[in-house]
């Protein structure tokens, strides 16, 4: 770009009907990326140049999209392009007469054989792009970016065949101060913006395009820009929950939410009887949470206070009367939830066992009630691996669903696990029991808390298991990116509690259990085998997150470990070592060793003949390695494989002087066959750990 380019400000906004609160943001953001992506590919190479002097904001509210672009350059430089073709000395025959490659050029080039010209001895043909005033591309490149916009569903309204997420009522396109005359989705391209729907509910004339966001806020009571917006009402919530002594509890969720619903944000503290209070708080959050955008708040203790804070679209003059219609409409929802819980409680979890029988976990696995028995079965299992109390993990795993059949559950379906532990206190049962209701579901996402009780332990493992077996079993694993069962997620789950809570836990074993829990599963044969390697591949995720180099996973995958706990060990250990400065001629040596063992035919002695050690370097190395496979037995029983790797460390010395001075392959047989059995021991040490090679 020259210095003499014109810049100008350039708005386009899509004035709606509602749109969808929870997709505003992706909208909003989309439509930024798709326009500016538009703009940078008509710049071409000169992209970074014209955005390097330009700002780019886009705003989103409950009835308009919006993107200021400042300082955009309002014109497309003008450019010539050359294409080179056949060589000149074959472009004609003899007789002058163009060549079929030389008119083949000229239709690529659609032009005539007349308009090209030899250059440098090719034939060439040279095309200048004139200069494109932006504003002429504009229209274009916004109807493609909404076109690219992502809405599952798009509608249509009145006799228009126009399709958006929503009712398109009005269209700001503006270049500095001129309107760029254009129709998107069916309306024409004005200067005239719309305050808010009940503060000003006229038409905004926009002279210029960056008076857009102070008249929207100074004379249409409309905060266009999203960020400004959701802290605006953070900061009011938080000071509505001061005043009542309390903490107002922002979801972040929840404020994105209302954001979105709002152009005139106004938060207002409503109040609701304490009776309700006796309801288990989770109810009553996501009572006023899901249904009515309430923020809750909780006393200094943590403690749920008969408050609600609602964000109103509004600034009323009567305050009252709104927060008196809000607690209106609250009451009735909260009294549901009483109601849902005290009609629950009148039955046991216990009684509802049988329920289960009438919901379908998926058609070729049974139903609930099956799969209760399943992983009552595997919890049973793991509680005496263990060590633990059996019939408190079994008794857990069978009531673990039966809060599914509640009223509670039934409207609130988030409260699973939550609700179960409340009914399961109630009903007398051991709070162990009643805690592994909720902690069945942990960890529900990454970094989420694990359980911690002994029954929510074993019945978080055997609830995952199970679905991994069924699933496995009948042909449905993950594939590519689908996984509708999440079964990467319920195998990361399996893992972090092993590791995380030190359980000694075999995967295999344990697959093996739940797979003899089925009575039929159509992919039986080398079921546990895949199951624990789709496992096992799940710490690669892990440690990749974790910054560890994918060759220390490697080299512990190498020997497949099927206890998650040992397999961590190892890795940890392997990542250690590495750090160490013997470390590279280790793995070295080991990948040299492992390449010689490799290529020999037949068996390998176990045992090394000292009668045929000839040379000193050999004799040190098998005394070296005889004296460390005494030293490590204890360590590789307490399972301290780093401390193992720092011994072996200490070969480094001995394994170099080896190299260096022994030929292994000797021509007497019986001398090679000794030095390939001790080349054998010394790569055994490492493999006691991990197949170091792997880190060559």
């Amino acid at each position: 770009m020259t210095d003499s380019t014109t810049r100008q400000d350039f708005l386009f906004e899509l004035g709606t009907e509602e749109l969808p609160p929870k997709a505003l943001k992706t909208l909003s953001d989309a439509l930024e990326n798709e326009v500016v992506s538009g703009i940078k590919e008509l710049f071409g190479k000169q992209a970074d140049a014209v955005f390097s002097e330009t700002t780019v904001n886009s705003y989103a509210a409950p009835r308009r999209l919006a993107l200021l672009i400042s300082n955009l350059a309002d014109e497309v430089p003008g450019s010539t392009f050359m294409m080179q073709g056949p060589p000149a000395r074959i472009a004609y025959d003899e007789q002058g007469n163009p060549s079929k490659a030389l008119e083949g050029f000229a239709r690529k080039c659609g032009t005539t054989v007349d308009s090209l010209q030899e250059i440098d001895g090719k034939m060439s043909f040279s095309q200048s792009v004139p200069a494109k005033a932006i504003a002429d591309e504009l229209p274009a490149i916004i109807e493609a970016a909404l076109g690219k916009l992502p809405i599952p569903k798009r509608m249509r309204w009145g006799a228009s065949r126009t399709e958006f997420v929503r009712p398109v009522k009005w269209v700001v396109m503006l270049l500095g101060d001129q309107v760029i005359e254009c129709d998107i989705l069916g309306l024409k391209a004005g200067r005239n913006t719309r305050g808010h729907r009940f503060h000003y509910n006229h038409e905004i004339t926009l002279s210029q395009a960056n008076e857009y966001l102070e008249n929207l806020e100074s004379v249409g009571h409309v905060i266009a820009d999203f960020e400004e917006r959701r802290e605006k009402i953070r900061a009011q919530v938080e000071a509505e929950g001061a005043t009542i002594n309390g903490v107002a509890q922002i979801d972040e969720a929840l404020l994105d939410e209302v954001t979105a619903l709002n152009e005139w944000p106004v938060a207002l503290t409503g109040r609701f009887d304490e009776r309700f209070l006796d309801v288990p708080s989770e109810a009553l959050i996501s009572s006023m949470k899901e249904h009515q955008k309430y923020f809750h708040v909780t006393d200094s203790n943590g403690k749920l206070m008969p408050f609600f804070i609602t964000i109103a679209n509004i600034e009323s003059t009567d305050p009252a009367q709104v927060i008196a219609g809000n607690e209106k409409v609250i009451r009735p929802r909260l009294a549901d939830a009483a109601f849902f819980f005290n009609t629950d409680k009148k039955r046991t979890l216990e009684s509802r066992i049988e329920d289960l029988k009438s919901i379908v976990f998926q058609k070729e696995l049974g139903t609930l009630h099956d799969k209760a028995i399943r992983v009552a079965a595997l919890a049973k299992h793991i509680a005496e691996q263990l060590g633990q109390d059996q019939d408190k993990a079994e008794r857990a795993a069978m009531l673990a669903k039966t809060d599914l059949m509640t009223d509670m559950v039934y409207e609130f379906t988030d409260l699973q696990g939550l609700m179960g532990y409340h009914y399961a206190l109630h009903d007398g049962e051991d709070e162990g029991v009643a805690l592994a209701q909720n902690e069945q579901y942990m960890p529900r996402f990454a970094g989420d808390e694990l359980p911690q009780s002994e029954p929510g332990i074993a019945v978080a493992l055997a609830d995952r298991l199970d679905t991994l077996t069924g699933l496995f079993g009948i042909n449905q694993p993950p594939t590519g990116s689908k996984d509708p069962f999440a079964l990467r997620r319920a195998s990361l789950g399996v893992l972090r509690i092993i590791v995380e809570r030190q359980l000694n836990l075999d995967l295999q074993d344990l697959i093996q259990v739940a797979v003899n829990n089925y009575a039929v599963l159509p992919a039986k044969d080398g079921l546990v085998a895949r199951i624990t390697d789709f496992m096992l591949e799940r710490f690669r995720a892990w440690y990749d997150d974790e910054g560890i180099a994918v060759e220390v996973y490697l080299a512990v995958h190498a020997l497949r470990p099927t206890r998650p706990l040992e397999f961590n060990q190892r890795v940890q250990a392997v990542s250690h070592f590495r750090t160490l400065e013997e470390a590279a001629a280790l793995a070295a040596a080991n990948k040299r060793v492992s390449n010689i063992l490799s290529k020999q035919e037949g068996s390998i002695a176990n045992s090394v003949s000292e009668s045929l050690l000839q040379e000193d370097a050999e004799k040190a190395l098998a005394k070296a390695v005889a004296e460390k496979s005494t030293q490590l037995k204890p360590l590789i029983a307490l399972g301290d494989f780093k401390a193992v790797l720092e011994q072996l460390a200490e070969l480094r010395p001995v394994v170099d002087t080896f190299f260096d001075e022994v030929m292994v392959m000797a021509d007497d047989e019986a001398i090679r066959n000794n030095r390939l059995a001790l080349l054998s021991q010394l790569r055994n040490l490492f493999l006691g750990v991990a197949d170091i090679s792997a880190l060559s």
